[in-house]
């Protein structure tokens, strides 16, 4: 025990509580991309169980594309990276309002969905661009 008390400590650091090194927005594209498929189901279809089944299942893809992006903004993206994008910032907070309740969460409207993906297409770009560089 006092071996281990003494011994030589090896300082590590990870950018996530779990040091997995997997990140990806495709994780967010393909909740998005359910999300407007389910908006489409939705308007397809009169039985009021299947609907609500739909929504139910869109609003817990909008929470999943929201947990997804904010798990690349706090824990991939660093400093060096928002000063090489400043619009980042500003950009991943206008995403996860369009998953929101003012956004594809609260809606069937085929268009915020359509938002919501050009804005994390916009996020994917500078992702991949941070892991060139």
């Amino acid at each position: 025990m006092l071996a281990r008390l003494f011994a030589p400590t090896l300082e590590v650091q990870a950018h996530c509580d779990l040091p997995c090194g997997v990140y990806d927005p495709a994780q967010a594209r393909i909740e998005a991309e359910s999300i407007k498929a389910l908006i489409g189901k939705v308007a397809d279809n009169d039985d009021p169980d299947f609907r609500t089944r739909a929504v139910l299942i869109k609003e817990e893809r909008s929470e999943l594309v929201k947990h997804h992006l904010w798990v690349l903004w706090t824990d991939y993206f660093k400093p060096p990276h928002f000063e090489a994008y400043p619009q980042l910032h500003t950009l991943i907070n206008e995403a996860t309002k369009l998953a929101g309740a003012g956004g594809t969460k609260g809606t069937l409207d085929a268009e915020v969905a359509d938002q919501l993906l050009a804005k994390i297409d916009e996020i994917a770009e500078i992702f991949w661009a941070t892991k060139k560089g």
